[in-house]
């Protein structure tokens, strides 16, 4: 056996692999959760993108059972099947990707530059990735697509957003070098620094992140105590809707009717408060009204390190949704 098939890495991912085939009703379950079918992505190739998921994310040791359990059923799985059947080029994961996500890179592109969506610019930084992210294949039958990079940790939003960051510094600094250096040696010079999805941290992250906490802490402060013992006790304590209901003497079903209208209401107010601005008040500065594109990557980057749930906290209601009664039981 060559030594490269002893490796750490290897070994891992193997046990991984012997974890799920073990578990082959886990599989089926993570696969519909996946909605994998609606792309005829296989069960074995969505086995592997799990596979590869959990290996990135356990490095070169080999997790529980329960472990591994547990991190699968808290990934992006619907991102994660759409990506790998990208990846593979099926026509209608990519016609489905194009339409979702074109206008939200541009959109993320516009707010990168400063500049409206639809310019020249925007539309070359943006669809630029497209290009990388299709699904292709070398000579060698091995996946070229940036997609391979995307373990489903974050959701699709945000991955493609910090690739979009990467780009444009990157952009930035090989033109910064450009003056200084022949072509040869930017040439050298790009494929000795190659990598290829850094971690990357957008320069706006820290202010969008000051802005959107601001404007949550505002809002949370001018709101209905028991509106936000409601918030407290579902997200921070984690308290079940019955057991919620009994707290505050009303009927399961009126919980969970309340807590959809209270967050809703809630994100409709902060988003409000984003995009008017603020004046000055309690010794911080006024702040100008942000884009919607901004006060998407507010949102986006408020949810990656929160302490709760804020993707669910802040989701959009659905008319067309399940009924109060039965919403988040």
């Amino acid at each position: 056996m060559p030594d490269s098939a002893k490796s750490p890495a290897n070994l891992a991912t193997k046990a991984i692999t012997g974890l799920l085939q073990e578990r082959q009703k886990l599989l089926q379950c993570l696969y519909e959760q996946a909605d994998a079918s609606r792309w005829a992505l296989s069960t074995e190739r969505f086995t592997r993108l799990l596979v590869r998921s959990a290996a990135a994310k356990f490095g070169n040791g080999a997790p529980s059972a329960q472990s591994l359990e547990e991190y699968l059923g808290a990934i992006y799985l619907g991102d994660l099947a759409l990506a790998g059947a990208c990846s593979d080029g099926l026509e209608a994961a990519w016609e489905f990707f194009l339409n979702t996500y074109q206008g939200y890179l541009r959109s993320c592109a516009g707010a990168m530059l400063k500049r409206n969506a639809n310019s020249p610019e925007v539309r070359e930084l943006a669809d630029s990735l497209f290009a990388e992210l299709y699904g292709l294949r070398d000579n060698q039958g091995h996946e070229r697509s940036l997609f391979r990079y995307f373990h489903g940790r974050s959701s699709l939003k945000t991955w493609l957003r910090a690739v979009l960051a990467q780009r444009r510094i990157d952009g930035l600094r090989a033109g910064q070098r450009f003056a200084e250096m022949g072509d040869q040696d930017v040439l050298d010079h790009r494929q000795k620094h190659a990598r290829p999805v850094a971690s990357f941290i957008d320069p706006h992250r820290q202010r969008y992140l000051s802005l959107f906490s601001r404007a949550l802490n505002a809002e949370l402060k001018s709101a209905n105590p028991q509106d936000v013992e409601r918030l407290r006790l579902y997200y921070t304590e984690g308290k079940k809707l019955a057991e919620i209901g009994r707290l505050l003497g009303e009927h399961e079903s009126s919980a969970s009717r309340h807590l959809d209208r209270v967050r809703g209401d809630l994100r409709n107010a902060v988003e409000q408060r984003l995009r008017l601005g603020s004046p000055a008040e309690d010794g911080a500065a006024a702040v100008a009204g942000l884009s919607d594109a901004e006060i998407t990557q507010c949102f986006e980057y408020a949810a990656e390190g929160a302490p709760i749930d804020l993707d669910r906290l802040f989701r959009r209601r659905d008319p067309q949704g399940p009924s109060p009664a039965t919403r988040d039981s």
